[in-house]
């Protein structure tokens, strides 16, 4: 087990958030997530406390994006109970003609916001109930220790993501739809975030199996989008909680900041090249 900076003799499992060297109770002192050493709260500027991810705080509600989110939601499986043709328009189609030499549906037609309002689009109460729970769980506490920005573009990428391996990965003519890709993701953040704060990894461990469990023995579950998600959650999730500067300065706010996004881009590009490739094969 580490030891505390300061105190090298005594043992402890808890790091600070900002520079991420070890230390112990009589050190740690609290921030809006996890523990800072003495160091880095001195050095912080006062003005601009920030979040693990090194954006400024925001005031009001923490759990904002969250709830429209699941607002959002809602209202297009209301939207669907009363017109259920909208899940044919927007669902995750690859390439679909109802008959022989008639109009062709689907993304390799280009029709690319497929890809995003599936990721919105729900049919049976207990598939959005379940989502909605997890979002709710999940995407709370990460949106707090994110920020409203990155957490919005984590959930946005990894739906996106979900859906470029359905999308790859499925027979053109088969419809998928729902949030299950986004919010693998979030859990793909989440477990990056709690190993970065040092937690215990048992619960998560767990749920995570638990959760591929449910993804591969039921029939009709896309783990396409299970898999994506989870792949591209985790890989941004890295990306915004990697250790903040001993000495935190502009400068290397900014920089921390341009390897964040970079993260994103990195997930945008391969989902983009997925998305490519399969139209170039779906096309004529």
């Amino acid at each position: 087990m580490d030891t505390c900076y300061r105190h090298p003799g005594r043992e402890t499992g808890i790091s600070c958030t900002r520079c991420d060297r070890p230390i112990c109770p009589d050190c740690m002192i609290s921030a809006s997530v996890g523990y800072q050493c003495p160091e880095c709260v001195r050095g912080a500027p006062a003005a601009v406390p920030r979040n693990i991810a090194g954006g400024a705080l925001t005031t009001g509600d923490p759990h904002l994006v969250t709830k429209i989110l699941i607002g959002i939601n809602v209202a297009v499986f209301l939207a669907v109970l009363a017109n259920p043709a909208l899940a044919l328009d927007l669902g995750l189609l690859g390439r679909y003609a109802e008959y022989l030499g008639g109009p062709v549906e689907g993304v390799s037609s280009g029709q690319y916001y497929r890809l995003l309002t599936s990721v919105f689009l729900h049919q049976e109460w207990w598939h959005i109930a379940s989502n909605m729970l997890g979002l709710w769980v999940i995407g709370g506490p990460l949106e707090a220790a994110l920020g409203r920005a990155r957490y919005l573009t984590v959930y946005l990428l990894s739906g996106l993501a979900g859906s470029a391996l359905v999308y790859l990965l499925t027979p053109p003519n088969l419809a998928t739809l729902g949030a299950s890709g986004a919010i693998f993701g979030l859990f793909g953040a989440t477990a990056v975030l709690m190993r970065r704060l040092k937690y215990d990894m048992r619960p998560v461990g767990v749920m995570l199996v638990l959760m591929l469990a449910m993804t591969f023995i039921p029939e009709g579950v896309s783990w396409q989008a299970h898999i994506g998600g989870l792949v591209a959650g985790a890989v941004m999730g890295a990306g915004m909680v990697r250790p903040a500067p001993v000495a935190p300065s502009p400068a290397a706010h900014r920089n921390r900041a341009a390897a964040q996004w970079s993260a994103c881009a990195l997930v945008f590009c391969a989902s983009a090249a997925i998305i490519l490739l399969r139209t170039a094969e779906l096309t004529p």
